[in-house]
């Protein structure tokens, strides 16, 4: 039974003696099913050779790839290559297979004859291959009718069919996305979406791909469907390239829309770049109206959106309105609330300000309140002050052990696990991710997907300038009409990863009572860590930015230099009994001398160094991974109640060839916050070391000590609100270095807004204004390939006089350490 889709291998054929050119093949039966993947369509397999054109003289063979149900006892042929595995040795590569079913008149007859197929004797068997041929199992399984001039009985027709569509239905679409070229992860994800429509979704389309599935681009679509004869300007193709495009400007830029232009722009690299040949952007400007016809896209005046964005930002507008329209069962008249507040202050010690007292008030008063503020003035109070009161108006005890049978009343959520944890931390109550407390437990947040109902009276959601607009989307959607909602962040903080500017868009909208807190508190110890954040927020970069303070100092050194003096830095301070956990650097970027994947080498020589040939260690794309390592969570996995950016240490590693390892498999062992989770090597590109990490990672961490450079390397980074983000991470220590002109680029360059209109829905909504004029993009529009570009004003440029040259750092002649003589982590310890 032969399969189209092996012409599509991409290995050179050998050459037989007699000239025909002939693939590397182990044909055979399956002795053993070693190991079958429960999430993919990998397997490691015991054949037993009856067939071969490789130079193999053992009676049996390991063969790996990608297959379905496969049988014991079963024979296949394998098509592939041998390779050489370091531990395993010897095994054959499969690239594609398929059942090895007889090819002569006798073996088909035999074979159909057998115990396999009730009913189907010897001689219906003959009558089968005297009527269809050799390939009568093909023939059957496409169209069952050419078994009608047989007159079988039903029950031994429907068997018969059904048994071979059993054995070979599923198997041929593996074949066929083996023969795309599909790995086995994504081949999984493949057939579980289309299952039986599989083959025929993929020939007919295979820019659908695009939508449906997670992993798959424009251009793994684009190779399908050029060996598949799809022509370069075919309207599937354009379609595919715009919607990619459009996809990719959003995740680039952040935003929820954008122009036509742009668009266009992309789409067209996309579609020219893929296949070299020149497309008329005329046929882009009517697909684009032909997606919008569909629904798939939404242009509304010059705009163009992802009708899954469009569709984000109004169901938002439309959700807050209805939390705040709703009847609320409690309400409570100032006196009541002022004395709920007395009792509160009573209870943590303390004396609040005019201003304090004004943002409990107006959260107790609304049913929606933003409660907004940089670091040290106050927010965690707040947070502290409006869950005390609460409870003290509704009568609730703040005692998690007295609500066994009952859900908390109030909910404590964060974008991340090391939010979540640091809010549980200073609230003394439960706090989760957002993700784990709405059940969702996809990689990313679908719209459609299903979540819990929210119960309980207050909720109270921290980091808000982390969550983007498909996560609050899902997030109010959830959120029954009696719950008071408080959301607290950091206007000037870093923007989601993900589309849209949620909490600025909130706050700039003027239809959500709100509260912005200036004073800065934490002062007792002078820090001026704190004075420089909000210093920074302000546009300006202090007197002393320069000079040493008891918790801070600045080094000026090149780009070349900067992973020599983090090396020292981080030396002095092991020293001085910090540990790993206790430093953090960041960094912009990942690439370069001063980029995150360089430092990272050189910390975990540092920290977590190869102490011998003995110390087991295991490597994936360039990084080693060891016992202790630091390590940060790239991706969401509510499964296993791990974030991205969740910061965890490897406490074992367990190799395939280790005893008792049952599954063969290599593993790391990450421990989250006493959360363990077991990684195999498909997983690990969920990870990656963090001794350094991105500033955006950081978000909604706090760490001892901050090492932090700015080079004009990230020059394409250096804005306002990422420098703001990485100084207010640092809880006790904060070290500058690099260059200080790179400094003061970040602090004269604020960051564009977003492209979003969130804040034009709620105003819409809330006022009661619910027409919108959509408009779809012209042709004209179009046709514009390019925007004139905004030019930047020039930045002065200032030399520091203390400038750290090379031979300094070689010498060790300034140390790295400045301004923190005699201190230690016990320095930091609260009382």
């Amino acid at each position: 039974m032969q399969s189209e889709s092996l012409n599509l291998f991409d290995e050179e054929p050998n050459e037989s003696k007699s000239g025909v050119s002939e693939r590397p093949f182990v044909v055979g039966k399956v002795s053993a099913v070693f190991f079958s993947s429960p999430d993919s369509f990998y397997k490691v397999l015991l054949v037993k050779v009856s067939e071969t054109n490789i130079d193999w003289h053992e009676d049996e063979i390991v063969v790996t790839g990608s297959f379905a149900d496969i049988k014991e006892e079963q024979a296949y042929r394998f098509v592939g290559k041998t390779v050489t595995h370091p531990k395993y040795g010897t095994q054959f590569q499969a690239i594609n297979y398929e059942n090895a079913t007889p090819t002569t008149k006798e073996g088909l007859i035999a074979y159909l004859a057998g115990d396999e197929f009730k009913g189907v004797g010897q001689k219906t068997a003959e009558k089968i291959v005297a009527l269809l041929g050799t390939d009568a199992i093909d023939k059957i399984i496409q169209d069952t009718s050419v078994l009608q001039p047989l007159h079988l009985k039903k029950e031994i027709a429907a068997n018969l069919i059904a048994k071979l569509k059993e054995n070979n239905g599923m198997e041929q679409i593996i074949i066929g996305l083996n023969g795309y070229g599909f790995g086995s992860q994504l081949a999984a994800s493949i057939y579980n979406h289309y299952r039986q429509d599989t083959l025929e979704v993929l020939h007919k389309n295979p820019y659908q791909l695009i939508e449906d599935i997670d992993g798959i681009g424009f251009k793994k679509a684009d190779q399908i469907a050029e060996t598949l004869g799809i022509e370069f300007d075919a309207p599937a193709r354009i379609d595919g390239a715009i919607l990619t495009a459009l996809s990719d400007l959003s995740r680039e830029n952040g935003d929820t829309y954008t122009d036509a232009s742009a668009l266009l722009k992309a789409t067209l690299a996309l579609l020219e770049g893929s296949r070299n040949q020149a497309i008329d952007p005329q046929k882009v400007a009517d697909e684009l109206l032909n997606l919008a016809k569909l629904g798939k896209v939404v242009g509304e005046e010059k705009r163009i959106y992802l009708k899954r964005l469009f569709e984000a930002e109004w169901q938002i507008a439309e959700h807050i309105k209805r939390l705040q329209d709703a009847h609320e069962s409690h309400s409570f008249k100032q006196p009541e609330i002022q004395h709920a507040i007395d009792f509160a202050q009573k209870q943590f010690r303390i004396t609040y300000d005019d201003s304090q007292r004004e943002a409990l008030l107006k959260a107790m008063q609304a049913k929606l309140f933003l409660l907004t503020g940089g670091p040290g003035t106050g927010k965690t109070t707040i947070i502290n002050g409006i869950v005390k009161a609460f409870a003290s108006l509704n009568e609730l005890s703040l005692d998690v052990n007295d609500y066994h049978d009952t859900p908390f009343p109030i909910l404590l959520a964060a974008p991340t696990g090391r939010a979540a944890k640091r809010m549980s931390e200073v609230t003394g109550l439960p706090a989760s991710t957002i993700h784990r407390m709405l059940g969702l437990t996809g990689r990313e947040t679908n719209p459609d997907q299903e979540t819990k109902d929210l119960d309980g009276g207050l909720l109270i959601v921290d980091e808000m300038s982390m969550v983007d607009t498909a996560l609050f989307s899902t997030l109010v959607r959830a959120i029954p009409d009696h719950m008071k909602v408080i959301l607290v962040g950091d206007k000037d903080q870093l923007p989601s990863v993900g589309a849209g500017q949620i909490f600025n868009d909130l706050l700039k909208s003027e239809m959500i009572p709100k509260i912005e807190l200036t004073k800065i508190y934490r002062q007792d110890d002078e820090s001026s860590i704190v004075p420089l954040a909000h210093a920074i927020k302000e546009g300006h970069l202090p007197d002393d930015f320069t000079q040493n303070q008891k918790d801070r100092s600045f080094i000026a050194c090149a780009p070349n230099q900067v992973d020599s003096v983090i090396t020292q830095v981080v030396k002095k301070a092991e020293q001085k009994g910090f540990t790993s956990q206790d430093i953090q650097v960041l960094a912009p970027m990942y690439r370069g001398i001063a980029g995150i994947d360089r430092l990272n080498e050189s910390l975990q020589k540092i920290l977590n160094p190869k102490k011998s040939a003995r110390t087991k260690e295991v490597e994936f794309r360039g990084q080693h991974f060891r016992i202790g390592d630091k390590v940060l969570q790239l991706v969401n996995v509510p499964e296993n109640n791990v974030f991205n950016g969740d910061m965890g240490i490897v406490k074992g590693i367990i190799l395939a060839k280790d005893k008792g390892n049952t599954d063969k498999q290599d593993k790391l062992v990450i421990d989250f916050d006493e959360n363990e989770v077991a990684y195999t090597r498909k997983d690990w590109l969920q990870i990656t070391l963090a001794y350094c990490t991105s500033i955006h990672k950081s978000q909604g961490s706090e760490f001892k000590m901050v090492i932090l450079p700015m080079v004009q390397q990230y020059a394409r980074m250096l804005q306002r609100n990422l420098l703001y983000t990485a100084v207010s991470r640092a809880e006790s220590l904060l070290i500058l270095l690099g260059d200080q002109t790179a400094f003061e680029r970040c602090v004269n360059n604020l960051a564009v807004n977003r492209k979003t209109t969130l804040t034009q829905r709620l105003i819409t909504v809330i006022s009661g204004q619910t027409t919108v004029n959509k408009v779809q993009a012209t042709k004209e529009e179009l046709s514009q390939e390019t925007e004139t570009p905004v030019s930047q004003p020039k930045q002065e440029v200032h030399v520091p006089d203390n400038e750290l040259t090379i031979q300094k750092v070689l010498n060790k002649e300034i140390d790295p350490m400045i301004g923190m003589q005699g201190i230690t982590p016990a320095s930091f310890m609260k009382a």
